[in-house]
This record gives structure tokens, sequence and C-alpha cells, in this order.
């Protein structure tokens, strides 16, 4: 039997997963690390520490499991997306890593609409730009360090980089790039014409490729590092949202995917690419040719929950938060949490958006914070839904992904709010699975991804149903949630 690793290089932690060619998950490693701040509105990271925990990742798989690391055939990424990766000519790294999580570069954004015309940059990339989008960072450095940008050779995003490290290949892939936001989303190709308006050298933006295609293989020198192979093949990859579609079998129209992990989104495949005239949402390349990717993106999802329990309530643990939520009735008696921690993406666009408990009275407690954060979450997923609504997208069901599929109340929250069966996957890590997929196609032991996917991805039996009950309190809070941004946006510039 064959075996793939799939490398899931996220904002908090990686992940590295082995997976069998029938599906089953032989281990999975994880390490963590933690975003730099340096200042309020930056957030960055080290890519080399991120390499360095990629690296503890694999070696600990292959010492854990070395008959079946012996004949891992495939490798392939599932990454953050949005973040800027500056390496120079001699392949080292320029400076940390601007994530998607940074705000500082809203000046910019300006800037880049004042020279091209922003119904011109948002009709070609088909989205609008957001600050931590890799050229709103880039265009921030061009200002702000010019001498960094002159050593510039290359700009990737973080997950390019630590397969560089593994195969010594510089490139993307399609999803990244559309997710960068200088890229001609409908032709998958960089906007060309957009890079030269704006002036930044065309030399610098690597090679495109689909998802599944072979960037190289596994070098001497990771092989040394790590206990690999050499010469196992390396695929592209692709980013988060994308890969967390793929493991959950999400390779057609029709289902939806709810994400919670350290942002959110709502997200589906579709064979056009659809997008939303007022780009309140994002469409970027999906993972093959005749795919794209409609997504709502929710800035604050577990994120909240974690800042809740560390900076606030001081409590030992996320199951101990929800089982104290889970004591008090749907809707929080009145609490609604506008989880707008990091500014908000969907449908705002707004990096000057705070959070907001609302409603707040002497007989609420901690319970109530708690349980009215994960509403709040669900709540803003809610809202990419509707406008899912608007533009004529059908589904059948939605499958919960991430953190928010792995607890009863979270998965509840989702039936009650959106009105719809909620599905889970059989497997927890569903980036790592759609990264280790990606792997067996390009490896060739699958076909294609439909192939792939029909085989390797399977629901768990039990359907979480709609609360009927609950859903009336729900519509009633989502009212006022909806109504709390509009009636603050401007005291949030303040």
């Amino acid at each position: 039997m064959n075996y793939y690793l799939g490398v899931d290089v996220g904002t908090s932690s990686v992940k590295s997963l082995l997976m069998d060619s029938e599906g089953k998950t032989v281990g999975t490693s994880q390490i963590g690390y933690d975003i730099i701040k340096e200042k309020l509105q930056y957030a960055e990271q080290d890519m080399e520490k991120l390499w360095e925990a990629t690296k503890e990742t694999i070696t600990d798989l292959v010492k854990r499991y070395p008959e079946e690391s012996a004949k891992i055939h495939g490798i392939s990424y599932s990454g953050q997306m949005h973040g800027l990766v500056m390496i120079g000519a001699d392949g080292k790294l320029i400076r940390n890593a601007i994530i998607w999580a940074d705000q500082r570069s809203e000046k910019e954004i300006q800037k880049i609409y004042d020279i091209t015309g922003k119904d011109t940059y948002r009709g070609t990339v088909l989205n609008s730009l957001s600050t931590g989008f890799l050229i709103s960072s880039l265009m921030w450095v061009k200002e702000h360090e010019p001498e960094n940008f002159e050593k510039i050779r290359y700009v990737v995003f973080p997950k390019d980089y630590i397969r560089y490290k593994m195969c010594g290949e510089i490139g993307t892939d399609m999803s990244d790039a559309s997710s960068g936001a200088i890229f001609d989303t409908k032709k998958r190709d960089w906007a060309w014409g957009l890079i030269e308006k704006l002036q930044m050298p065309k030399e610098i933006f690597p090679e495109c490729h689909e998802a599944y295609e072979a960037a190289g293989t596994v070098n001497k020198e990771c092989a040394e590092q790590t206990g690999l192979k050499e010469g196992i093949k390396i695929a592209y990859g692709g980013g988060d949202t994308l890969m967390q579609g793929v493991g959950n079998g999400i390779i057609r129209p029709g289902v939806l995917a709810a994400n919670i992990g350290t942002s959110c989104q709502i997200s589906g495949g579709f064979n056009e690419p659809l997008y939303d005239e007022k780009f309140r949402t994002n469409t970027f390349c999906h993972v093959k040719e005749d795919l794209w990717m409609l997504m709502g993106a929710h800035l604050s999802g577990g994120v909240a929950l974690k800042w809740l329990m560390n900076n606030i309530l001081e409590m030992g643990s996320y199951d101990e938060m929800t089982s104290l939520a889970a004591t008090v009735p749907a809707g929080s008696e009145g609490v609604v949490f506008l989880p707008y921690l990091s500014g908000e993406r969907t449908p705002y666009n707004d990096p000057n958006a705070k959070g907001i408990y609302f409603g707040m009275t002497l007989k609420h407690e901690r319970a109530h914070m708690i349980r009215s954060t994960m509403e709040g979450i669900v709540f803003g997923l809610r809202t990419s839904i509707e406008i899912f609504k608007d533009l004529g997208i059908e589904y059948h069901k939605i499958i919960a992904s991430g953190g928010g599929a792995r607890g009863k109340l979270f998965l509840e929250m989702q039936a009650d709010i959106f009105d719809c069966e909620i599905y889970t996957n059989q497997g927890n890590e569903q980036a790592c699975i759609g990264a280790a997929i990606t792997a067996a196609i390009a490896a060739g032991e699958f076909g294609n991804y439909e192939e792939a996917c029909d085989k390797l991805v399977h629901m768990k039996d039990t359907i979480v149903t709609p609360n009927h009950e609950n859903q009336k309190y729900y519509e009633e809070q989502f009212a006022i949630f909806r109504e709390l941004y509009g009636h603050n946006a401007d005291l949030f510039r303040l």
C-alpha cells in the first residue's frame, strides 16, 4: 500500500498527516507557534520558525511510523492564504512574512485603487482589496521599506516557502495566487496589466500551477533533516480553505463548507468564477482548471474564543468553556457578540471594525459571554450564507469543518442559525486530508479529484438537524447582530 503526507501550514500551528491510499489516517503531528505583533495593526510570522515546526512534525511521523513512511509516494500542502513572503536572490528570506491578519496597509489599498481605478481592479481580480492580502502588503513594503523591496527576487505565500525548503523549487498555485489579489481570476494568470500599472517588477511573480501538479521532489537536505526518502514527488498544494473543501469532498457545486478555525469561512466550489457584484465575498481559483471557489471570510473565529479564554476569563480549556456555555439557553438571554476583534472582511471589508458585547446586564455571567461569543461567530457565517442566497446559489447540505465540527454545541448552533442539516467528516483534519489527497493525485494514485474524493472522503452517519424552538430566539438575535455594525461603524474609526 502507498502512503501520502499532507502538511497544513496554518496560522497558529503546522499539522502533518500520514494517510494511506484507502483514506485511513495513520497518524498526525502538530507544533504550535505565535503571531508576531510589534504594533497593534501588525501581524507577522518568522517563516524559519514555521519551517522548523514543519520539520519537527514530519520527523515525528517518520520516527513513529517508519514502515509506512518508507512507502510515502507523494507530499502536498495546505496553507494559510493571502500572506506575503519575500525571498531574495540568494534564496533567503528578506524579512518576516506579513500574514493575512495584518491591518497596516489601508492607505496603500487606496493608492492602488487611485492608480488603477477601483472598478477596473475589482473587475479583474473579482475581489475587493483587503489588508493582509499579498499585493496590499507588497505595496506597503514598497512605500515604507524600499531597501527590502529592492532585494526581492520572488514573492510567494507561506506554504510555498515550506515547499521550496523541501524541494528547492520556487512557484505557487492558482488558489493562493488568486488570494493575493493581483491575479486575473477568470484567466487563471497573474494580472499583468495591473502589475504594470503599479510599477511592480514582473519577474518577482513566480510561475503558477494547479494544486495537483508536481513541483519537484524531496531534496537531499530535506531528506537528511526529516528522515523522508529523497526523491518523493511533491505537489504544489493550495490554500487552506480550498484544501478543507477537498478534504470534505467539495469539488462540485451543491455543497457548502462552514469552517471555524482561527478565522472562519463559508465556501463552495463552482464551475464558473461566480462573484458578488458588491464585492462583499471573495472569488478564488480552486484546485483544478474548471473549478472556482466563492467564499465569505470572517477574521475572528476560534481566535475570539481563545482571546476570551486567555485574556478575559482565564479559563483552562475550550471543553470547560463550552460545557459552561451549554448551561445558558439559545440566544444567551439577550447578549449579542459582534466578533470583529481583528476587523472584518465579509460583508464590510473594514479593518477598523471592533468587537462588542451588546445587551449585558447584571444578571449575565461568564457563561453568557462564552455562549454569545460562539453564537456571534456563527452569526457572522450566517451573513455570508445570506449573500450566497442573494446570488441565487442553491445547496443541499452544509459540512461543518475545523474546530466548529468537533463540539456538539457548535454543531447545534450551526444547524439552528443556518436552518440547515449539518454534516461532519469522519476525519478531523480536513485541510491535511485535502493536501494528502492532492499528493495522491500528483503521484498517479487517482486520475482526478472526483475519483479520489469519492473513494477517500466519508461523512459520519450522525446528522445534526435544526431545533425550531431555538431558531425563534436566534432569528431575533441575528436581526440585532446585523444592526450593530451599521450603528457603530463611525465610532469604530475614532
